[in-house]
C-alpha cells in the first residue's frame, strides 16, 4: 500500500513538469473538398505569437508545443479550425471554405494586388490548381478556353506561339496581342531568332498564377500598351519548410486528320479519265504524301522544385526543367532546359520585403519547312526514293538521266520529304528574365510602403539554315549554277526596367485608401547579324554571294507616370481612379506623350440588403470606363530614319564597296491610337458560394487608328505612311460560373463554365472607301477579305455562287447583284467572317474515393467562318496536271466539278462554317498518400491529349490564326500521355 502512494505522490509532483513538456508538431494542411495542400496557412498557438505557416505544398512545422495548448489553423477563404494539443507528433488538416471570407482572395493587378471583394474591374485569375492538365508546352497553354472572353490559338508546331485575343483586339493595322507582365516586367512579345515563340522560354511548371485584365478600368495603369488587355504572370515564391516536387510526364502524338485528295489507284483513275494523254506520265508506286511527311512524335517533361530555407532564414525556391517535343513535320523538335530560382528574404521585422527572381531557358530548336501544300499536290504514284536519282537518292522531276546534265524541271512541285530531310536549319536560344523587387514599410510612417521593381530579360539568339548543292530546292531550276546555301543569323534582343512607387494605406472612419503613385522607365535594344553565303557542292567552302549585314536598331523607350486611389466605403461602396502618362521614343517631339484615365465604381449589394445571407452570399454590381493605348505597329518607329543597303545594294568606289544609305519614310503628327472602354458587370455568389462567377457587358471603341494609308505623290519618300484615320467599335457579353457539384468525402466534384460573344464593326475607314486585305487566293492577285464600314473586319468578300435545281453549283455562274445585267467585280458582296458568334470553356475536375482524380476539358466556337483556301486554290480539274508534272487535287474537286481556276476561286461556295466542339484533354490519375512519411504522395496519371474535334469543316481543323483563311496549316497532333508526380 505503501509502495502504491509513493507512486501516485511521485506522479502528482511530476505531473506539473509533463505539463511544461515541450513538443514538436508536423503535418499537413489540405483543402478539404479537393484534397490538394494549402500553402500560406498560418498555424498557431492560441494566445501566444508562437506559430508559422505551410509550405507551397502545405507542410508545417510548430516548436515548443505543450499538451493543452489549443492550436489555430487561420487560412483566408476558410473556416478557422481549433485542436487541442495531446503530445501528438503530426496533426493533420483538412479546411472547408468560407463562404463570409472566400472574397478575401487576393488578386493581381498592376503594380500591386487588391482583395477579390474589392475587385472594381474586369479581372480573372486561374491559379496552380486550376490551370489545364496535359502537355502544356507554353504558359499561354495552361489557361486556354479557361477565361470567358479570351481566346487561345496555338499552332500544331512543338513550342510556337500562340495568337491570344482578349475580348476580339482593338486594332485594325496595329498588334492585337496583350500586354504580358511577368513578375512586374512587362515584356516584349517579339520572338528572338533561334526561338519558336516569346513566351517559350519560360516553363509553365514554375507558374504560380495568371491573371488577366480585361477591361480599362483595369488595364489603364498600363496606358500605351494596354488597349489590347494585359496578362499578369507571377511564377512561384519560395518557402520555409522544405519539400521536394517531381514531375514527369511522357507523350506519344500521332496525326489526327489529313486533307482529302485522291490515293493512288483513284488518281490513275482521275487521269485516265481525264487526262488520257497524260497518262505516261503515271509512275507505279502507291504514295500518301502526307503519311511520308509526318511521324510518330515523342514528348518527354521532366520537372523538379526544391523549397525550403536557404541559410536557415531566407525562404527559397530552385526549380529544374527540361521539355523535349518532336513535331508531326519529320525534321521538327522542340527541347528546352530551364533553371529558375527565387528567395524571398525579409528584414528589419518585415518592414524590408525583397522578392529576386531569376529565369534561365536555353531553348534548341529544329525549324521544318511548311510543306503541307506541295504533300497535297504531289503524284501519289511517284516515290519517296529513286535509284540513280542525283538528288541524294529522292525522286525528283529532273532533265536527266540522258540529257547533258542532271537539272531540276522548271516549275515543277519539288519532293515533300527530300524538302525536310535535307534542309538543315537548327537555332537556339539563351534567355535570362527576371527582377529584383523591394518593398519597404516606413519605420517613421508605418502607413506608406515604398516599391523600387528592377527587371532584365535578354535573349541571345542564333539560327543556321544550309542547304547542300545537291538538293533541288537549293537553287536555281536549270542549269550549272545550281548551288547550295548556308544563312547565319545572329540576334540579341534586351529589355531593362525601372519602377518606383508609393503605396499609401490608411483608414478614416468607416473609408480604407489606398493611394499609388510611381514613375516607370522602360528600355528596350536589339542588334542583328546576317550573312548569306552560296555552297560549293557538298557544303563545300564558300562561294559567290557573301554579304553579311549587321543591323542595329534604334533603342527604344519607354516612361510613364501613374497613380492609383481605391476607397472603400464601410466596404459597400468601392471606387478606382487610375490615370497614366505615357511618353514613347517612337513619336516626333510634340507627340510623345498621351494620357490614359481610368475609373470604376463597385456595389456590393449583398453587404447592403444580403449580409449574413447564406443563399445570397455574394453580389457586387460594377461599372467602369477608361482609355488605353496603342503604339505597336509592324514598321515601328514614325521617326525620321535611314536604312543602309544590304550586301546585293551597294555601290562602290576604287576597290572599295558600301552600302547604300536609304531614307524611310516620314509619319508626320502621329499620336496614339486610343480606345475607350466601358464595362458594367455582376459578380455573383449563392448557396454559401459553392455556386459564383460574373457577367459582364462590355463597349469597346478605338478610333484615332494607326493606318498605313496613301499619301500624296511627292510629299514623302514613299507613296504611303501611317496615318491617324479611322474607328471600330467592339461590343459584347461574357458570362463565367464555378460550381462545387458535390463536397461528399468520397466524391468530390468541381465544375467552371465561361461563355462570350461579341461583334465587331468597323465604323470609319480613310477617305469611307473599302480596303482589301489579307492573302491573295491561289495566285488570282485579289484578296479574298475586306475591310468595309458597317462591317466586321475580315470579313469574306465573294461572288455569290448559283446552282442547278438539283443543288449542284454552276461553274463560272454568279448572281449579278448590282443588277446591270454584267457579271463583273463589281458583283462581289460581303459574306459572313471569321469571327466566332459565341466561344464557350468548360472544364470538370473529379475526386472519387479520395485517391481517383478524373480531368476533362472542352472548348466550343459557334458561328465562325473559313475561307477554305486549299479547296479554292486546287480543287480544279485543270490541275491535275500543271506546266510539267502531273498533281494530284482535293476530292472536293468531285463535289463541284470545277474545270477552271478562273473565278472559282473567289465563289461564296469556299466559305464554310467552322464551328467546333473541341476535348482538348482527358485525364485520370490516382494518388498512393503517405508512401513514405505523413506529407509524401505518389500520384499516377493517363490522359491524352487534343482528344477529338466535332466539325462540319472540311479543311484539317477549324481553329486557324491566320483570319479566316485556310492555305493549310501545321496541323495538331493527339498526344496520349503518361506522367507521375512525387512529393516528399
Amino acid at each position: 500500500m505503501k509502495t502504491i502512494y509513493k507512486k501516485l505522490f511521485i506522479f502528482l509532483l511530476l505531473l506539473p513538469f509533463g505539463a511544461l513538456a515541450q513538443g514538436v508538431l508536423k503535418g499537413t494542411v489540405t483543402e478539404k473538398a479537393t484534397g490538394q495542400p494549402l500553402p500560406g496557412v498560418n498555424v498557431v498557438v492560441q494566445g501566444t505569437t508562437n506559430g508559422t505557416s505551410t509550405d507551397f505544398d502545405g507542410n508545417y512545422t510548430l516548436n515548443n508545443v505543450k499538451r493543452g495548448d489549443k492550436i489555430v489553423f487561420s487560412y483566408i477563404g476558410f473556416k478557422d479550425i481549433v485542436v487541442e494539443y495531446s503530445g501528438q507528433a503530426t496533426l493533420s488538416q483538412g479546411m472547408e471554405e468560407d463562404a463570409n471570407q472566400l472574397q478575401e482572395v487576393v488578386v493581381q493587378v498592376g503594380y500591386g494586388t487588391v482583395k477579390k471583394k474589392d475587385a472594381t474591374g474586369s479581372v480573372t485569375t486561374v491559379t496552380t490548381k486550376d490551370f489545364n492538365k496535359g502537355a502544356n508546352v507554353t504558359t499561354e497553354n495552361l489557361l486556354q478556353g479557361r477565361v470567358a472572353g479570351v481566346t487561345i490559338n496555338t499552332s500544331g508546331a512543338p513550342g510556337s506561339g500562340s495568337e491570344i485575343r482578349i475580348r476580339g483586339g482593338a486594332s485594325l493595322f496595329a498588334s492585337n496581342d496583350p500586354l504580358i507582365v511577368v513578375d512586374g516586367l512587362p515584356i516584349d512579345n517579339a520572338t528572338n531568332t533561334g526561338s519558336t515563340s516569346f513566351l517559350a522560354s519560360l516553363n509553365p511548371n514554375t507558374i504560380e498564377s495568371v491573371t488577366v485584365l480585361k477591361d480599362a478600368s483595369a488595364t489603364a495603369i498600363y496606358g500605351s500598351r494596354a488597349s489590347n488587355g494585359v496578362i499578369i504572370i507571377v511564377t512561384k515564391s519560395g518557402s520555409k519548410n522544405l519539400s521536394v516536387d517531381y514531375n514527369f510526364q511522357y507523350g506519344t502524338g500521332r496525326l489526327m486528320n489529313k486533307v482529302d485528295v485522291f490515293n493512288a489507284n483513284d488518281y490513275r483513275a482521275m487521269i485516265q479519265q481525264y487526262r488520257p494523254q497524260d497518262a505516261a506520265l503515271l509512275g507505279n508506286a502507291n504514295t500518301d504524301w502526307q503519311d511520308e511527311i509526318y511521324r510518330r512524335t515523342d514528348f518527354v517533361d521532366n520537372n523538379l522544385q526544391l523549397r525550403g530555407n536557404l541559410f536557415g532564414r531566407i525562404p527559397a525556391r530552385l526549380s529544374i526543367g527540361n521539355t523535349y517535343t518532336e513535331g508531326l513535320r519529320l525534321t521538327n523538335d522542340f527541347n528546352r532546359s530551364t533553371v529558375s530560382a527565387s528567395i524571398n528574404p525579409t528584414f528589419f521585422n518585415d518592414h524590408l520585403k525583397m522578392r529576386v527572381n531569376a529565369n534561365y531557358s536555353n531553348e534548341k530548336n529544329r525549324f521544318a519547312d511548311g510543306v503541307e501544300g506541295t504533300a497535297i499536290r504531289f503524284d501519289p504514284t511517284q516515290p519517296v526514293r529513286q535509284a540513280g536519282s542525283p538528288w541524294q537518292g529522292y525522286f525528283e522531276y529532273y532533265t536527266g538521266p540522258n540529257s547533258a546534265g542532271d537539272y531540276p524541271l522548271s516549275l515543277a512541285p519539288r519532293n515533300p520529304v527530300a524538302q525536310l530531310m535535307q534542309t538543315y536549319d537548327r537555332g537556339e536560344n539563351n534567355r535570362i528574365l527576371g527582377n529584383v523587387e523591394f518593398d519597404y514599410k516606413l519605420h517613421f510612417f508605418p502607413e506608406l510602403r515604398a516599391v523600387v521593381n528592377l527587371g532584365f530579360d535578354e535573349a541571345n539568339g542564333t539560327r543556321r539554315r544550309d542547304v547542300a548543292r545537291d538538293v533541288v530546292a537549293s537553287g536555281p531550276s536549270n542549269g550549272d549554277d545550281n548551288y547550295g546555301t548556308h544563312e547565319y543569323t545572329e540576334e540579341v534582343r534586351r529589355n531593362k526596367l525601372l519602377d518606383a512607387y508609393l503605396v499609401y494605406n490608411k483608414k478614416v472612419g468607416e473609408l480604407d485608401i489606398e493611394a499609388t503613385a510611381g514613375y516607370s522607365y522602360q528600355k528596350f535594344e536589339r542588334q542583328l547579324y546576317y550573312t548569306r553565303n552560296t555552297l560549293q557542292p557538298n557544303y563545300g567552302t564558300p562561294g559567290s554571294g557573301l554579304f553579311p549585314e549587321t543591323d542595329t536598331d534604334i533603342d527604344r523607350f519607354l516612361i510613364g507616370f501613374f497613380g492609383r486611389t481605391n476607397l472603400n466605403f464601410k466596404d459597400k461602396y468601392l471606387l478606382t481612379l487610375a490615370y497614366r502618362r505615357d511618353g514613347s521614343s517612337k513619336f516626333k517631339e510634340g507627340d510623345q506623350f498621351g494620357n490614359f484615365p481610368a475609373a470604376s465604381f463597385a456595389w456590393r449589394v449583398s453587404q447592403e440588403f444580403f449580409k449574413d445571407n447564406q443563399t445570397v452570399s455574394d453580389l457586387k454590381l460594377r461599372v467602369g470606363y477608361g482609355i488605353t493605348g496603342q503604339q505597336n505597329v509592324i514598321d515601328g518607329q514614325f521617326l525620321q530614319t535611314i536604312t543602309t543597303g544590304d550586301g546585293q545594294s551597294q555601290i562602290v568606289f576604287g576597290n572599295n564597296q558600301y552600302n547604300v544609305a536609304i531614307p524611310n519614310r516620314i509619319s508626320p503628327k502621329i499620336q496614339w491610337e486610343e480606345t475607350t472602354t466601358f464595362n458594367a458587370g455582376l459578380d455573383y455568389g449563392f448557396l454559401n458560394n459553392r455556386i459564383t462567377g460574373a457577367i459582364d457587358v462590355f463597349y469597346k471603341k478605338s478610333d484615332k487608328l494607326l493606318v498605313d494609308a496613301a499619301v500624296a505623290d511627292g510629299s514623302n519618300n514613299s507613296n504611303r505612311a501611317y496615318q491617324n484615320i479611322g474607328a471600330f467599335t467592339t461590343k459584347g457579353i461574357e458570362f463565367n460560373i464555378n460550381a462545387e457539384v458535390s463536397r461528399a468525402e468520397n466524391f468530390k466534384w468541381n465544375v467552371n463554365f465561361n461563355a462570350t460573344t461579341y461583334r465587331r464593326e468597323i465604323d470609319e475607314l480613310i477617305y469611307g472607301a473599302d480596303i482589301f486585305v489579307g492573302e491573295n487566293v491561289g495566285g488570282t492577285g485579289t484578296p479574298g477579305q475586306i475591310f468595309s464600314e458597317g462591317y466586321s473586319p475580315w470579313s469574306f468578300y465573294v461572288y455569290k455562287q448559283l446552282y442547278n435545281n438539283d443543288g449542284t453549283p454552276i461553274e463560272g455562274a454568279y448572281a449579278d447583284l448590282n443588277g446591270d445585267g454584267t457579271f463583273n467585280a463589281e458583283d462581289k458582296y460581303i459574306y459572313k467572317n471569321p469571327d466566332p458568334d459565341l466561344t464557350m470553356g468548360f472544364s470538370s475536375n473529379m475526386v472519387l474515393w479520395k485517391n481517383i482524380d478524373f480531368y476533362f476539358n472542352l472548348r466550343a466556337s459557334l458561328g465562325n467562318h473559313i475561307y477554305n483556301g486549299v479547296n479554292a486554290s486546287q480543287a480544279q480539274l485543270n490541275l491535275l496536271k500543271t506546266d510539267t508534272a502531273l498533281n494530284n487535287t482535293p476530292r472536293n474537286v468531285l463535289t463541284t466539278g470545277f474545270t477552271t481556276t478562273s473565278d472559282v476561286l473567289l465563289s461564296d461556295i469556299y466559305i464554310e462554317d467552322a464551328s467546333f466542339l473541341k476535348v482538348d484533354n482527358i485525364t485520370l490519375g490516382y494518388t498512393f498518400p503517405k508512401f513514405v512519411n505523413e506529407t509524401s504522395s505518389i500520384r499516377l496519371f493517363t490522359g491524352v491529349q487534343n482528344a477529338f474535334v466535332f466539325t462540319k469543316y472540311t479543311g484539317l481543323d477549324p481553329e486557324i490564326t491566320n483570319n479566316g483563311l485556310d492555305k493549310t496549316i501545321y496541323p495538331r497532333q493527339r498526344t496520349f500521355l503518361f506522367g507521375v508526380n512525387v512529393k516528399f
